[in-house]
């Protein structure tokens, strides 16, 4: 009897949460409809080309057609984990990732939150005007202000080491590939913190205001309202963007890495997409850059949904 009812009141429970979806469908059809378009891009741009994907299974040859390709199964992403060069690829990936998680990461909420406290809005504006104007310069811009102020001739940085009596002279920075990593984060930490800070700050502005004034009536500081108000107020975004992150990991791009690097620090500057683009599909080898991007894009899937699930069990945040 108890085994009837309760199916009967799951019958109920569906029946109410499909006529509930049904409404609120109707209501918001206008909603839905502005996002077809975006759902077809995505559709268009993300999934339609995974297709592409089985050339990692073929010996691919242009202008052949799919029956006409010579079918090698795992041949690739044999070749692919025996090659030492793709461990040093992953290692520099890897490392660059994490010091911009750890580092990266954490200097636009901390500049987000000193920039919170200014009460001088003239100031603060000006400030982030500054510091997010960089955001739009290009990389190919970027690298050669880096190489110029890092430079043994006339360097800012190298001027003002020997001015000081730092070193005795001009310390070739850009030929030592154990500074190559620091040079990559501090250089995309400089270009997007400012931009990044923006998310942070859209979220403070979204803090009851009676929650400072409560905290300032009970005696509070501002260091103790920025630990027990600001930052629990922008918590869920820090989450949400510290998830989508680490299941960048793998996927940092290349072009700080190309523009950058040179040939005396080349064991610490090519990542993962560089060494697709340089072994892969510089060399004709198609199949070979293929193999690559999945095993990218599969570990980065994984990274997503096991950070997901860690950050959704232990602080009920997630992304999905």
């Amino acid at each position: 009897m108890k085994t009837v009812t309760s199916s009967k009141k799951e019958a109920v429970i569906i029946q109410t949460q499909k006529k509930s979806f049904w409404k609120t469908f109707v209501q918001q059809k206008y909603l839905y409809m502005m996002a077809v378009p975006f759902v077809i891009l995505v559709i268009v741009f993300n999934y339609l080309p995974l297709w592409g994907w089985t050339m990692a299974f073929q010996n691919y040859k242009p202008g052949l057609s799919l029956f006409q390709q010579e079918w090698v199964g795992f041949e690739h992403f044999i070749e692919l984990f025996s090659d030492d060069r793709f461990y040093r690829a992953l290692r520099n990936t890897l490392a660059m990732s994490l010091l911009g998680l750890t580092i990266g990461f954490v200097m636009p909420i901390i500049f987000a939150v000193l920039l919170n406290e200014v009460r001088v809005n003239l100031f603060k504006r000006t400030v982030q005007t500054i510091t997010y104007l960089p955001h739009f310069v290009s990389w190919v811009v970027v690298a050669g202000i880096v190489t110029k102020m890092l430079s043994t001739d006339g360097g800012v940085i190298n001027d003002l080491l020997v001015g000081m009596g730092v070193v005795d002279k001009p310390f070739q920075f850009m030929a030592e590939g154990s500074y190559f990593w620091g040079i990559v984060v501090a250089s995309d930490i400089w270009k997007e913190m400012g931009w990044n800070a923006i998310i942070f700050l859209a979220a403070m502005s979204g803090i009851d205001s009676q929650l400072y004034e409560a905290a300032k009536v009970d005696g509070a500081g501002r260091i103790r309202q920025i630990w027990h108000i600001t930052l629990p107020g922008i918590r869920p975004t820090i989450l949400v963007l510290l998830i989508l992150n680490i299941g960048h990991l793998t996927s940092i791009g290349f072009e700080k890495q190309l523009l950058l690097g040179n040939n005396l620090v080349v064991d610490y500057a090519e990542v993962l997409d560089l060494y697709a683009l340089n072994y892969g599909i510089g060399l004709g080898r198609f199949s070979y850059g293929t193999a690559i991007g999945i095993f990218n894009s599969v570990v980065s899937i994984i990274l997503l949904f096991v950070a997901n699930g860690i950050f959704k069990k232990y602080s009920n945040s997630s992304v999905m």
